[in-house]
């Protein structure tokens, strides 16, 4: 099938990527910059993944969302909580609708690139804080773009009903080289280790049994993720 595949540069991202590379044609790799305090450090590694693939890189920029969207994870928001990312205070750094919004235009970018598919990469641990990844959201997406495209463009969601410490042995074992992928949402010049996708990330690393590449500022004890999470 014919493929393009969002790609942020963050690990499970780049995971998909490389996924969808050894199953499918991928025709282009698709970047969005929206103003958040981390996509400087983040899409440069998309590009790096996907030119040691050999695949068109593409960034499209939405600038509106920094600019009329209220988000702790945008440049206009406030500071990024520490803490799991499941916790309840992990919801200021959520964007509203922002995958709603993406894969909307990727789809329309996907059918002008004659692609019949488009991937990605929403794992089950997003689904606690994120409304636009769970697999009820993704399904009537898939539904809307289906038909709402002459190619009926699938969406393509790999890792729905996988949790990221199988991303990062699936990563593993595909030799990705994690030290090129970027989580924190601080954006600094090194992961911070203490917010809540550096966490997250931490976690996934220890779970998975996969050596961890990554410096972080700071390594303290991971916080317990919460009982339940409402939805």
């Amino acid at each position: 099938m014919k493929t393009v595949v969002l790609c942020s540069g963050g690990m499970d991202s780049v995971v998909a990527l490389y996924e969808a590379h050894s199953r499918h044609e991928v025709l282009t790799v698709l970047s969005f910059d929206y103003g958040s305090k981390h996509n400087a450090r983040e899409i440069p590694m998309a590009a790096y993944h996907a030119d040691v693939l050999g695949i068109p890189h593409k960034v499209i920029e939405l600038p509106f969302i920094n600019q009329t969207f209220s988000s702790h994870l945008l440049q206009s928001g406030g500071a990024i909580p520490d803490g799991h990312y499941a916790e309840e205070n992990m919801r200021q750094t959520v964007v509203p609708f922002r995958n709603g919004i993406m894969l909307a235009i990727a789809a329309g970018f996907a059918e002008s690139q004659e692609a019949e598919g488009l991937v990605i990469a929403a794992h089950s641990g997003d689904h606690a804080i994120y409304p636009d990844c769970r697999e009820p959201f993704m399904e009537a997406m898939h539904r809307a773009v289906e038909s709402g495209t002459y190619a009926k463009v699938q969406i393509l969601r790999p890792f729905v009903h996988r949790d990221k410490a199988w991303i990062a042995r699936r990563g593993h074992e595909l030799d990705i080289d994690f030290r090129n992928t970027w989580s924190c949402y601080k954006g600094g010049d090194t992961h911070c280790g203490t917010c809540g996708t550096c966490v997250e990330r931490r976690e996934a690393f220890l779970l998975a049994g996969v050596c961890d590449p990554t410096d972080y500022l700071a390594t303290p004890p991971l916080p317990k993720a919460p009982e339940s999470s409402s939805s």
